[in-house]
């Protein structure tokens, strides 16, 4: 992977980096699209050090690459690599669905292994218990699984489009008639959408650790076991994760359904936060307090079930940034100078000239 951190845009930020870690089977800058509904922007603009990790785009020569690499080589290898460059141990993490899953297997690694390096976590649309995964479940079985086994033996890696085709198939109504009727039948030109150019930039993923999550998360589901999977020879359990959680979910998301992902929060021993955004899996988390769409739910109850913790949960007009904002600053360790991004002759982060991204530096790991 690749480190990208970008430069601060406040005088002081909060003393806890954060770090951001997106799903590897589409590109990070679903979180960084244009500056009005750029979430990372903004996060900077509140004052916090955000670094995020860029996946790289796996060819043949990865493909023994296992769910443990990417937790090894992943968030724990960005949490050395930003302890170099701010020196603080800890960080705030979020990830996003399946860098979420990561996130929260991390979690419970450093748990078991009594090691620091997480402070507090967010989690969006993030699944850990997979026992209902929606409209998705029509493509995983055992047959399924073969096929697809058989295919990435010859490659390598699964191609991005076959992953992109499965959800396209998931909202057909939106992501493939709509494109027949308005530009072949009607012959008018598509116009210009930031998030479906980004859901069209999907991204490979190599043949051991895709056959390895979809056989172990979606169709055995064991994850949510203790001691269901073992990562880097440690056997993991969520009930061992005490940090603080704050998972959000979107009531129309069709890739991780929201009463699914509630029950992720009874997993984990640490104290949670649930909030319920509007819209769905991409829309419902791409939600700028600027443009004031949709809305949230929330309710700090979280002893009953998800529609009993709905009817009781207090709904707010606008965006969930606004909220999410002061649950992480009370987990952000206070102020101190703002960090610009390390020196290119660090001895562990390379800093490469060029274009990397619209306002970050690349730090290569």
């Amino acid at each position: 992977m690749q480190l990208v951190q970008y430069e601060p845009s406040t005088a002081s930020v909060q003393r806890r980096p954060l770090l951001i870690v997106p799903p590897w089977i589409n590109k990070f800058y679903i979180l960084d699209l244009k500056p009005k509904n750029s979430f990372i922007k903004w996060c900077v603009d509140q004052g916090h050090t955000v670094f995020v990790i860029s996946w790289v785009n796996p060819g043949a020569e990865l493909a023994g690459k296992q769910f443990s690499d990417y937790l090894l080589e992943g968030p724990l290898a960005a949490i050395d690599a930003i302890k170099i460059a701010t020196g603080e141990n800890e960080v705030n993490a979020i990830g996003y669905c399946i860098g979420g899953t990561l996130i929260a297997s991390t979690l419970a690694y450093l748990a078991i292994t009594n090691k620091p390096g997480i402070c507090a976590a967010t989690l969006l649309t993030t699944l850990l218990d997979f026992a209902d995964v929606g409209d998705i479940s029509v493509f995983i079985d055992e047959p399924q699984l073969q096929l697809a086994d058989e295919h990435m033996h010859r490659l390598g890696y699964l191609e991005g489009r076959h992953m992109a085709e499965a959800f396209n198939l998931m909202r057909e109504n939106d992501l493939i008639w709509f494109f027949v009727v308005n530009n072949y039948l009607l012959g008018r030109s598509p116009a210009a959408f930031d998030i479906l150019y980004w859901n069209s930039d999907a991204t490979r993923m190599p043949a051991t650790m895709r056959s390895y999550y979809l056989r172990n998360m979606y169709h055995k589901n064991v994850l949510k076991n203790p001691g269901g999977i073992a990562l880097a020879n440690v056997h993991i359990d969520l009930r061992k994760i005490r940090t603080p959680i704050c998972f959000l979910s979107t009531r129309e998301d069709h890739i991780a359904p929201w009463h699914s992902t509630f029950a992720g929060t009874q997993l984990v021993s640490g104290p949670v936060r649930f909030v319920l955004g509007a819209s769905g899996h991409v829309a419902g988390v791409i939600n700028p307090p600027s443009a004031n769409k949709y809305g949230y739910w929330i309710n700090e109850n979280m002893s009953s079930g998800p529609e009993t913790w709905l009817k009781a949960a207090t709904y707010h007009q606008g965006s969930w940034w606004t909220d999410w904002a002061t649950w992480i600053a009370n987990h952000g360790g206070g102020q101190v100078p703002s960090r610009e991004p390390a020196a290119a002759n660090s001895h562990r982060l390379r800093v490469p000239l060029g274009h990397t991204s619209r306002c970050g530096r690349l730090l290569e790991i």
